[in-house]
């Protein structure tokens, strides 16, 4: 496909377990453009508090940390001053640190500055929870994947990046539930489908299947 012929701002939201992060990098490879794991620059603060030592109930010390470091959360790297760590925030234990420093205003505050100015004058696809609610409320396309619990489950429990080989199915699900509860009932920036997003659920459906529907969706917003 070729780059739309203005750059556009993709938000696509999601919890966890519903393909975020392949949908996200497949569409912004087919437009030519940037792709964002805003989640990423949350398990990277988190990675790095633990190995600073710092609580991850001290919001600020985490939030001060949070605002020194260098993050490139860009095309599928995590960099933090200069060590690449993508594989090392894959992980059962930095799912929980990120959880844990998500929740606190400052740091929220200091990652959503940054986000925003990735998306720059070029094209960005921006994943996460809060893109299309907080980050860019005036994203010009907006999808939130959803697909059933359990297929959310299946996924991650397969998913060797999150624990290293398959997993008990019935405790990934338990801490996908608890994460859902935590992510939809916290204070600032709460997951929550934009009111103007268009949902496509997941389930059971091919990721090349999804991918083409999203870019379908983004080519029908540039006609």
């Amino acid at each position: 496909m070729s780059s739309p012929t203005r750059p556009l701002i993709v938000a696509i939201d999601g919890p966890s377990g519903v393909g975020k992060g392949t949908v996200s990098r497949a569409v912004a490879r087919a437009l030519g453009y940037t792709h964002v794991d805003t989640g990423a620059m949350y398990r990277a603060v988190g990675w790095a508090a633990i190995q600073q030592g710092l609580s991850l109930s001290d919001e600020p010390a985490v939030s001060a940390l949070a605002s020194a470091l260098r993050l490139d959360v860009e095309d599928g790297r995590v960099v933090v001053n200069g060590t690449e760590i993508t594989r090392a925030v894959r992980t059962p234990e930095i799912d929980k640190a990120a959880t844990a420093v998500a929740r606190m205003p400052r740091v929220r505050e200091i990652l959503v500055e940054r986000q925003r100015a990735l998306a720059g004058g070029d094209g960005v696809v921006m994943e996460g929870r809060d893109i299309g609610t907080v980050v860019f409320p005036d994203a010009d396309v907006k999808i939130y994947l959803d697909a059933l619990p359990e297929e959310r489950a299946r996924r991650r429990a397969a998913d060797p990046a999150h624990g290293g080989g398959p997993q008990e199915l019935a405790a990934v699900a338990t801490a996908l539930a608890a994460r859902d509860k935590i992510d939809t009932t916290r204070a600032v920036s709460p997951l929550t489908m934009a009111s103007d997003a268009v949902l496509v659920d997941t389930t059971d459906i091919p990721v090349d299947a999804v991918v083409e529907r999203v870019i379908r969706i983004v080519k029908d917003k540039l006609e």
